[in-house]
């Protein structure tokens, strides 16, 4: 194997999007895509209750709806997330799960006296979403096809380091581009686990500015983390590339692959702030009307990753490699989201809906990088996205001569990228139950069930991707003790 390569070395992090763990529009939008975890009375109404008296989920929702509340309040909520993804890789079927436990809201609501209207303050802690994700797949790719082959042609240095690939000259030797034997029929194999989330500490204001006109604002302070790590391995199962065949030419070595196996690594530390308007009518007694605009959230990531590598052939040699910690700082702006929703309340019972509207289009990375890798990812995400329209159906229920509360509810959220067909589209099912245990004390718990499919690349596109069928369940049990 040659010892030095004479090219200059591309920062291999920049050029692929699934493999080497890229910023691209899949970065962007999992900070933008929204969360479903409020409180547990409003997920089992498929939080679509943005213009009924609330609890410290209108901090999220409406803001506006604080001001509706007219006893101080103490809330303590608890998520339970289960995600599960099944996937298919060139027809095997293979299935993983990942959950985890958390506090999801702590807070407080406090009502002020005043001699016309109402003023209300909220103050506390949120989980606005979780970033857990994982997937397992592995099978036996018959095309001509590999990733060994796919950094080969991007001049990739794992490649070359690992004896994967090798440099080619022209007569004059100079350097011309990287190539590979390897030509596809490699079993391939891999898993990915993804932990973390955004939490943010709230402060929410809302008044009754005038009479059955209320409004309400509340300010993020965001902070999150995620850990994510990724497999992959590539092996020679059906001897295809035997101890007559050199890797590299030059490296007696190289003979007999057997496979090759790399790691990448990401933590994301996350800070940011955002500002969200409310406003709820009522028309008459029973009928409510409510408008909410969420301002772009500005997300500053500060990035660590590293890739290692390893390649072993039937020569009995191991090569290795480790790219060592590499850190970047970038920030990304979200859209602005608009929301409208109408809600009929009468003594025993409660139905709503609403719908938020989104332009994907006009999430950008804001800073962080050169503008010309900033322009084309951005023209990335605005060739590929589009906008949407999020809907959520919800009522519950007072059970006469009771202290139970019955809710049942729907949420669709629509795929952010053009042309998806309707089974990308997130669709959840809610439902919930309240119990007075005193006049002070009241407890809810909430479920929401969602299903949807996804696929991957792990290289190029449509070469190495896996089908992936998604059930994710969210479980919250909330405490409200009414001052």
């Amino acid at each position: 194997m040659k010892k030095e390569k004479k090219f200059v070395i591309i920062v291999f992090s920049f050029l692929f999007a699934n493999v080497l763990l890229a910023q691209n529009f899949n970065d962007a939008l999992r900070l933008t895509d929204d969360g479903i975890i409020t409180s547990a009375r409003s997920i089992g109404m498929g939080n679509a209750n943005i213009t009924l008296p609330g609890d410290l989920s209108s901090s999220l929702l409406n803001p506006a709806g604080i001001a509706l509340i007219k006893k101080g309040e103490l809330d303590f909520g608890l998520n339970f997330n289960s995600f599960k993804n099944d996937a298919n890789f060139f027809n095997n079927n293979s299935s993983q799960n990942l959950g985890s436990t958390k506090w999801n809201h702590v807070g407080f609501i406090a009502p002020f006296p005043t001699t016309r209207g109402s003023f209300s303050l909220a103050f506390g802690y949120n989980q606005l979403k979780d970033f857990n994700r994982t997937l397992n797949f592995n099978g036996f790719n018959p095309n001509n096809s590999s990733m060994i082959q796919d950094l080969a042609y991007y001049n990739d240095d794992l490649a070359f380091k690992l004896a994967l690939s090798y440099p080619l000259y022209d007569k004059n030797n100079k350097y011309l581009y990287d190539t590979t034997v390897v030509r596809g029929g490699l079993n391939q194999s891999g898993n990915i686990s993804q932990k973390g989330g955004l939490n943010s500490w709230f402060l929410s204001g809302a008044m009754e500015i005038e009479k059955d006109i209320f409004v309400g604002a509340t300010l993020n302070i965001i902070s999150g983390s995620l850990e994510k790590t990724q497999n992959y391995a590539e092996e020679d199962t059906k001897n295809n590339y035997p101890a007559s065949v050199l890797l590299d030419p030059v490296e007696p070595l190289s003979a007999d692959f057997r496979s090759f196996y790399t790691t990448d690594k990401l933590n994301w530390d996350i800070s940011g702030w955002d500002l969200n308007l409310g406003m709820i009518a009522k028309i008459n007694e029973n009928l409510s009307a409510g408008f909410t605009i969420q301002f772009p959230r500005t997300y500053t990531i500060k990035e660590n990753y590293y890739v290692t590598g390893e390649s072993k052939f039937g020569t009995g040699k191991i090569w290795d490699y480790d790219s060592g910690d590499n850190k970047i700082e970038y920030d990304v702006s979200t859209p602005y989201e608009y929301g409208v929703g109408i809600s009929y309340q009468d003594k025993n019972y409660a139905v709503c809906a609403n719908a938020k509207f989104t332009d994907y289009t006009t999430l950008e990375f804001s800073s962080g990088f050169n503008n010309s890798t900033r322009n084309q990812k951005n023209q990335q995400i605005q060739s590929l996205m589009r906008s949407i329209i999020n809907l959520n159906l919800g009522g519950e229920f007072f059970v006469p001569g009771t202290q139970l509360i019955l809710r049942a509810g729907f949420m669709y959220k629509p795929s952010p990228f053009k042309d998806d067909p309707a089974e990308y589209d997130k669709k959840y099912l809610t439902g919930g139950l309240g119990y007075n245990l005193t006049k002070s004390l009241q407890f809810n718990v909430g479920i929401a069930y969602g299903w949807w499919k996804d696929f991957g690349d792990n290289y190029g596109n449509g070469e190495s991707r896996t089908y992936q069928t998604i059930a994710v369940s969210n479980l919250i049990t909330t405490i409200k003790y009414v001052l």
